[in-house]
């Protein structure tokens, strides 16, 4: 009787523990009573009734990512392509998730099938490759409404690759080949323009700075020669007024020595004679010489 005692206590000991439940961070677990719904139970420590109440789904409520296989579909022009898509959701309520659809990723997953389907549909081939945040926004858009009943809010969906037919990527590469050439000849061709420019810009301020020194050299050279001409000018009028001076001092001499008119008109004739230089073919003798006699050998004396 000892040992079905202890066995007793022990299985109700273990009844007890099982019924305590601790639900941790992120979680709720979906509590059913007789096979109804009963509660959500969020974070922290609960008891349940034992062989009564039940855990009927432990939820994530953490975001979560689908990362779903290419889906085949049919652009508006007729194209066959290949879209993966990946879907970020969260689960909002507990109870529409457990309660609201069976299987509901494989429902997300039919959906955003059928829903890429459509959008694809309206768009031709090359509106498909460049307009993915288009689609994106659409496929999000529908399936947050379409799955909120579900208790999920999608929040993100993302086109992960596009995988047109093999003759239609063959057909891109070439095309993208002929862009990237084109672009090659108007790069290389805007390259020799600037090139050209640069050159002339170049020649241009060279002649520019040519002109600039020949100016320069001209006004430094005239300057020169105005400064050569002035000091041959002040030498010149420095030789004659050291001339005039010479010629004011011996007069001033001759008046201080006293001299006759005789001497006077010898003096004079000197002045004739240096007046001549010896080519002189005509020249005038004052009036004041005596006598012709006087003249005639004054004039002889000139001559020789």
């Amino acid at each position: 009787m000892e040992y079905i005692i202890i066995a007793i206590v022990v299985l109700l000991l273990l009844i007890l523990i099982s019924c305590i439940k601790i639900v941790p961070q992120a979680q709720a677990y979906v509590m059913e009573r007789l096979g109804a719904y009963q509660g959500t139970w969020s974070v922290g420590f609960h008891f349940k009734v034992p062989f009564i109440d039940k855990v009927a789904r432990k939820v994530n409520l953490k975001e979560q990512v689908a990362d779903f296989p290419p889906q085949p579909v049919i652009t508006k022009d007729n194209v066959t392509m290949r879209i993966d898509t990946v879907v970020f959701y969260q689960i909002t309520d507990p109870k529409l998730f457990t309660y609201g659809v069976e299987r509901p990723m494989m429902a997300i997953e039919n959906l955003t099938a059928t829903t890429l389907r459509n959008i694809i549909g309206d768009l031709e081939l090359d509106q498909t490759l460049t307009s993915r945040e288009t689609i994106n926004t659409k496929m999000r858009a529908a399936l947050d409404i379409a799955t909120d009943p579900w208790g999920i809010k999608v929040n993100r969906v993302e086109l992960k690759n596009i995988i047109p037919p093999a003759e239609i990527q063959n057909a891109m590469e070439k095309q993208m080949k002929a862009e990237r050439e084109r672009r090659e000849a108007v790069t290389r061709a805007e390259g020799e323009k600037k090139a050209n420019i640069l050159v002339a810009e170049g020649e241009k301020e060279s002649a520019i700075l040519r002109a600039e020194a020949e100016k320069q050299s001209a006004i430094l050279r005239a300057e020169a020669q105005k400064e050569r001409m002035i000091r041959e000018a002040e030498g010149q009028a420095e030789a004659i007024l050291k001339v005039q001076q010479a010629n004011a001092d011996g007069i001033r001499m001759i008046k201080e020595a006293g001299a006759d008119e005789a001497v006077l008109k010898m003096k004079s004739l000197e002045a004739f004679e240096k007046v001549a230089d010896g080519q002189a073919t005509t020249i005038l003798l004052p009036s004041e010489l005596q006598g012709i006699a006087s003249m005639a050998t004054a004039f002889k004396e000139v001559t020789k």
